[in-house]
């Protein structure tokens, strides 16, 4: 019997060929891949003379291509509301510079010092004079003032009225050079939430004209004040927080709303040189009638009293019933520590140690409460009943109120 051989020389030479068919697909795939990385090597040692780089115009036409691969100049319309609001507003923006004399070794008045800058409004210009508004803090004690325009000139300017209370104060100066007034917007339709600009001087001149850009962040916010440093509220400024970087002078500059109009008017002295991302501004509605007094009479007219008055708060209530003789049902009032001779309290009778709890039948806590209802529901010359206790007898009052001089 023969050995019978099935595997022909043909199919043989298949075999074969399968054999190696494999290693040549891997073999070209890796070296495929080894050249796509070594290939932007070769062409930057210059082993290879090509360029694979897309050129300027396929970059141009399709946007492919790499940051900075194009070399042609990028055309922008970089023109937005902001940058036309700035464009509006800036001119009417000030720097106002308060120059005080510091007396010298003989007690003589030396050259006024620069003691502190600010930002101002333009507001209106008439009959040849502007009016700028500014705060009060950053006017306050100056025997001199200047106020720098947005193109650096300085004028002489006049305090024609300041008032402590709202931490405003209007000023005059020539007009010969002011061009553009700003536009006074309205604060009563604010919404959080809404763009917000403010434009001044931060940290002085050096920065004059700074622009910085934010959003209202909340309305009618009360802010405690201290006018006389005993650490004790004097009053409550109702006032615009903005997130919108507020800065040692930018103190009386423009919070401005998207269309160009001041809505506020910053302070730098209401918010808290610690936190960030707060500030606040006086809204405009409060400050229109505000300037117009400061124009017409040079002072705010309040209705007056004549009392230095504390709250039982920062009297123990030991002295309550002993000094004071207040009964058990009194829970907070205004005692009334001194009186102003010839004054509408002096004319009613009232008497130091009296202590007030009501006023128009409105019961009040603290000298705050008092200013608030006299400042925004009285003028002078109204009457006010005034209710207190004096050695634990309660009695009523009706006062002609005075005005503020």
């Amino acid at each position: 019997m023969g050995y019978y051989d099935d595997h022909s020389p043909a199919d043989q030479q298949q075999k074969n060929r399968r054999r190696f068919v494999m290693p040549t697909i891997v073999g070209v795939i890796l070296g495929a891949v080894l050249v796509l990385l070594a290939l932007p090597a070769l062409v930057q040692t210059n082993i290879l003379p090509y360029d694979i780089a897309p050129s300027e115009e396929q970059t141009a036409e399709d946007g492919s291509g790499t940051p900075g691969a194009t070399k042609q100049p990028v055309q922008l319309d970089v023109s937005s509301q902001i940058t036309k609001v700035v464009e509006k507003v800036s001119p009417s923006i000030v720097g106002v510079v308060n120059l005080q004399s510091q007396a010298n070794f003989w007690e003589q008045e030396g050259t006024p010092e620069q003691a502190g800058i600010g930002s101002g409004v333009i507001y209106k210009k008439e009959d040849g004079t502007a009016y700028v508004v500014t705060n009060y803090h950053v006017i306050e004690g100056a025997s001199e003032i200047e106020v720098v325009l947005s193109d650096g000139a300085r004028e002489k300017a006049q305090l024609v009225g300041g008032d402590v209370f709202t931490d405003l104060a209007v000023l005059k100066m020539s007009g010969e050079n002011v061009e553009r007034v700003a536009e006074l917007g309205s604060s009563e339709n604010l919404q959080v939430g809404e763009p917000a600009i403010t434009i001044g001087n931060p940290l002085g001149l050096k920065f004059a004209g700074s622009v910085t850009k934010g959003i209202i962040s909340g309305k009618q916010r009360a802010i405690p004040q201290d006018f006389n440093g005993d650490g004790q509220q004097d009053w409550q400024a109702e006032v615009i927080q903005t997130d919108a970087a507020i800065n040692p002078g930018n103190s009386g500059g423009a919070l401005i709303n998207i269309k160009g109009q001041v809505i506020g008017i910053n302070s730098m002295k209401i918010a808290q040189s610690a936190v960030e991302g707060i500030g606040f501004a006086i809204p405009i509605d409060t400050v229109k009638p505000i300037i117009a007094e400061l124009e017409q009479y040079g002072q705010v007219n309040r209705p007056f009293i004549g009392i230095e008055a504390y709250g039982l708060n920062r009297v123990p209530t030991s002295e309550w019933r002993t000094t004071l003789n207040l009964p058990e049902d009194v829970e907070g009032g205004l005692y009334i520590r001194s009186i102003t001779r010839m004054s509408p309290a002096d004319k009613a009778g009232l008497q130091p140690l009296d202590v007030i709890t009501a006023i128009d039948g409105e019961p009040v806590q603290n000298i705050i409460d008092l200013r608030k209802y006299l400042y925004e529901e009285k003028d002078p010359g109204d009457n006010l009943e005034i209710t207190y206790y004096r050695d634990g007898e309660q009695n009523t009052v009706t006062i002609t109120l005075g005005s503020q001089q």
